[in-house]
């Protein structure tokens, strides 16, 4: 594995006085206990999950927490299909959980195949869902899987192996899918064709200083990545810039960090350290994914 020329003294674009404790669940009902995923919903609130399968969400206003469902299992990653939907992967069951919001009724998506369904992303473009299979640590496979929204049928889409594929990101045009692959400490970019297979695959940034686990975009199409070890944030500019944007060097604020999600100028990181949604004051933004997909998917429904 190639050494990072990044140092644990290379200064961070943000003092670690913008990064906050936003909910405390060490001693909550029910516990935030390893947080992994984290999504914002459309009304601002900010879904994640625990390690017994719990699906929360906690409002930003009042600070009260409220368990949806369980899947009895471990949380991973969350994506909000509009306001329609919120799909949860989890470990244990192997399976993508699709969590209605109408009535809150949660039901398997996914049939049997993917081995360990990470993160899941809604497009809403074509009205699929990739999720990447992070396979197995220290065995490198297959790679990312697509669904049908609407019939939940579903095959491996990316079949070349990845070094333990993990959180994902859309461009905003649809063309574009990132996926980190947290041992090879890279993001690989794959393109995607007009008929929505694969159309090649290239690198957004390599020999990351340090162990990538979650991603996300911001409005100017910068990438921003988590990682678990050590607990900081990189940023990636549309250049191929590599800064430490934020970092916690005692791993107190930031705790192995995992998924990271934007609402407007705050960036919020679960940690799968500790018991804490972390949030960030940043100073670029993006709208939270779930009224992106939304306004994409009503627009197609109206044309």
């Amino acid at each position: 594995m190639t050494r990072s020329p990044f140092t644990h003294e290379d200064p961070a674009v943000l003092p670690l006085d913008r990064v906050s404790v936003f909910f405390d669940g060490q001693y909550s009902d029910p516990r935030l206990h390893h947080p992994e995923g984290v999504a914002v919903a459309a009304d601002g609130s900010v879904w994640c999950g625990n390690a017994e399968g719990d699906i929360v969400r906690i409002d930003p206003r009042t600070g009260a927490i409220e368990r949806l469902a369980t899947t009895g299992g471990f949380t991973l990653g969350l994506a909000f299909e509009g306001d329609a939907n919120l799909y949860v992967c989890d470990q244990k069951s192997a399976a993508v959980w699709r969590l209605h919001l109408s009535d809150r009724s949660l039901t398997r998506f996914t049939a049997p195949g993917i081995r360990i369904p990470n993160y899941p992303v809604v497009d809403p473009h074509r009205n699929c869902l990739y999720v990447s299979d992070s396979f197995g640590a220290g065995a490198a496979g297959p790679g990312v899987w697509r669904y049908d929204l609407s019939s939940g049928e579903g095959e491996l889409w990316w079949r070349e192996p990845m070094q333990f594929a993990n959180g994902m990101a859309l461009s905003e045009d649809g063309r574009t899918l990132y996926v980190v692959e947290t041992f090879g400490r890279k993001v690989s970019r794959i393109e995607i064709g007009p008929d929505g297979l694969p159309a090649g695959i290239g690198v957004a940034a390599e020999n990351l200083p340090g162990l990538p686990d979650g991603i996300a975009l911001d409005e100017r199409g910068d990438l921003f990545v988590s990682c678990y070890e050590p607990s900081r944030i990189l940023r990636i500019d549309r250049s191929g810039r590599l800064d430490v944007y934020v970092e916690d060097p005692e791993a107190h604020l930031l705790c192995h960090p995992t998924n990271i999600a934007f609402d407007g100028k705050t960036l919020y990181a679960a940690n799968l350290g500790r018991w804490h949604i972390a949030s960030i004051e940043t100073d670029t933004s993006a709208p939270p994914l779930a009224a992106m997909v939304g306004i994409h998917m009503k627009k197609g429904a109206s044309s």
